[in-house]
């Protein structure tokens, strides 16, 4: 019998492991967004490249809220960082978004944290608050975080 399909072409696992599922937020970082690096990896600020796991549509940017994985490279910052692609998590957006409880939350500005592709992070300290979407899906982020909003 043969095992269900894990959405990989070549049959292997798949790279990113976050924990759970999290509800539709509004997307508010397309392709191409510049974001604040949020932690003490030496990043400046990240430059989306792509958005793992968003879906598709004819002339439609792929895009990313707080909680998602995102492929990103560093626009200013070390020079050992810079040049790279490398894969980052969002912990906060300016884009307002509706929780289940009926609240609308936006923070002050846009930020994300570099990761591997487990979701552990470059850096050991995150400053400023992470949204609990974030905090929900990657324990190592909620883990560095100063404050969950």
């Amino acid at each position: 019998m043969s095992k269900p399909w894990n959405g990989s072409i070549d049959g292997a696992q798949s790279q990113v492991q976050n924990q759970g599922n999290k509800f539709r937020m509004t997307l508010g970082l397309p392709t191409g967004a510049v974001l604040n690096c949020a932690d003490n990896s030496g990043a400046k600020n990240l430059y989306v490249v792509a958005v793992f796991h968003s879906g598709a549509r004819l002339n439609r940017l792929p895009a990313a809220s707080a909680g998602d994985m995102i492929m990103a490279t560093v626009k200013k910052g070390k020079p050992e960082l810079r040049k790279k692609v490398m894969p980052a998590v969002v912990v906060r957006q300016r884009k307002p978004w509706r929780r289940r409880d009926g609240v609308f939350l936006y923070f002050e500005d846009n930020a994300g944290v570099i990761t591997n592709p487990k979701g552990e992070m470059k850096g050991s300290a995150i400053t400023g608050p992470v949204a609990k979407e974030c905090a929900d899906l990657w324990p190592r982020i909620a883990s560095n975080a100063g404050t969950v909003v």
